[in-house]
């Protein structure tokens, strides 16, 4: 890959998401098709799971605003079956379009990308246990994070 064909990669990471919250979102699925392309070329590129991840999420965020439920459902599966990236396992997934769904009471869905997001978050368990747990109990979690040792409980 030249080296514009690199910088233009790590671009489109950031765009399809930017384009979807700017509700330019026919930008956004090019943007977030372009990137998935991109994507199988160079699938030992360290950037490379963060891309499948935006530009599913994405192409769900989009989706959902067309009432495309199981396509955007379909997406955010799709956004966690990643190896992960540095930024994926130290920080986490975006949860907009686990959000998103969760609001629209797809519950069952978001729980399913919660167990996936385990297998790449190994620093975000306790966060992922919090939410699956809220989530089961009320059907809702506010995704915010979780500090402390345990579950709700914060360190003095």
């Amino acid at each position: 890959m030249l080296q514009t064909d690199s910088a233009r990669f790590y671009m489109l990471t950031r765009m399809a998401p930017i384009a979807v919250d700017a509700g330019r979102l026919r930008k956004a699925v090019r943007y977030a098709k372009k990137l998935l392309r991109h994507a199988t070329k160079v699938r030992a590129d360290w950037n490379h799971g963060n891309a499948v991840h935006h530009a599913h999420s994405a192409l769900g965020r989009v989706a959902l605003r067309a009432k495309r439920i199981g396509e955007a459902k379909r997406h955010l599966i799709a956004s966690a079956k990643t190896k992960g990236s540095p930024q994926l396992n130290s920080f986490g997934p975006n949860q907009d379009l686990a959000a998103e769904l969760l609001a629209s009471g797809e519950a069952k869905a978001v729980l399913r990308y919660l167990d996936l997001c385990r297998e790449f978050w190994a620093m975000g368990q306790e966060q992922i246990d919090a939410w699956s747990k809220s989530i089961r109990e009320s059907g809702t979690t506010d995704f915010l994070p979780v500090f402390g040792t345990e579950i709700g409980k914060t360190t003095s």
